[in-house]
């Protein structure tokens, strides 16, 4: 017996009817890469209701002139902010804008990144910082100058993060060469404050150590992260350490972000953010689609990251879903 057209439809309707729920329920994660484009090295923080990632623009050395951000309410719908920072706005750079870091103090809001890319004490550049007062820019060159343009402890003056203490106090870890450098920044990020010692730069580079440093206090403990290996090669990775303090001594613990040959290669150079009120934690890292052989094609993404009882690391599962929606409560 022929079905009537008029069931048949009704059929069909009620089909697509029944699928809008998982259709709507499949856009609500982040999918990864998080937003499209070549991006590296991102900073990941919450201003005013928001998640931001600020990355690195990657392609050669000489086309990264500037800056991008991406802002999100939710961690799924990202909105770009295209060149917050240029080579215009800083007179000394001309190349190699690298691993921005940003943070919020006295209202303001301080970019500091790396540039040129700098081989000895003889080339002009290093670390730099910029100052806005809105998130998503612009920025303006705030010193006229490199904050750090030469080598100490032999680090290289890239790839710094802001690090701000239970106390308040603002400290500067950076560092490439395979050397790492925890540097106390002056109240207004005009310049560097001594330690006790009268020491200004202490290395606190643990085993492994490459770059891309990144340091968390949880539950008293202070984290500290890291990037492994080579950045253009499959086996980049994190590894972490624990201490009690943000000196150390930090005994590398394990690695706990690395390539999956089903999913991505080369993944690293991270941050992590926190869900504010909450123990969600999320890691932001670059990675290497397995179609990309280039060094500089990576990609910006998010997966979840955990703790296990005694406050470890678990091992994270690099996915091509991401993150489900997780929108920032007032």
């Amino acid at each position: 017996m022929k079905t009537p057209a008029w069931y048949t439809g009704m059929l069909i309707r009620l089909l697509v009817i029944a699928a809008i729920p998982v259709l709507a329920s499949a856009q609500k994660t982040s999918g990864n890469p998080v937003f499209p484009g070549w991006y590296a090295d991102p900073e990941a923080v919450v201003f005013d209701m928001q998640y931001w990632v600020y990355p690195t623009f990657s392609d050669v050395y000489e086309k990264q002139v500037f800056l991008d951000a991406f802002s999100s309410p939710d961690l799924v719908h990202w909105e770009k902010h295209a060149h917050i920072l240029d080579t215009g706005a800083v007179k000394w750079a001309h190349k190699a804008m690298w691993a921005p870091a940003i943070v919020q103090n006295g209202g303001r809001y301080f970019l500091f990144f790396a540039a040129n890319d700098i081989q000895s004490d003889e080339e002009q550049g290093g670390i730099g910082v910029a100052v806005s007062d809105k998130p998503e820019g612009p920025f303006a060159d705030y010193l006229g100058k490199p904050l750090i343009g030469t080598f100490h402890n032999g680090a290289q003056p890239i790839d710094q993060f802001v690090f701000r203490d239970s106390d308040g106090q603002f400290y500067m870890i950076y560092g490439g060469w395979g050397h790492c450098n925890i540097v106390k920044l002056k109240d207004d990020f005009t310049g560097l404050e001594p330690y006790a010692d009268g020491t200004i730069f202490r290395e606190i580079t643990p085993e492994r150590y490459v770059e891309g440093p990144f340091m968390f206090i949880r539950n008293g403990k202070y984290y500290f992260m890291w990037s492994e290996g080579g950045w253009g090669g499959p086996d980049y990775s994190v590894a972490y350490a624990m201490a009690d303090t943000p000196f150390g001594p930090f005994e590398r613990i394990g690695v706990v972000l690395q390539q999956d040959t089903a999913v991505a290669t080369g993944a690293g150079h991270h941050s992590l953010i926190q869900a504010p009120q909450t123990d969600d934690w999320y890691i932001v890292y670059h990675r290497r689609p397995l179609t990309e052989t280039h060094p500089n094609h990576r990609v910006t993404c998010i997966d979840k990251l955990e703790f296990d009882d005694r406050g470890y690391i678990r091992p994270v599962t690099i996915t091509f879903e991401g993150v489900a929606e997780n929108r920032l409560k007032k």
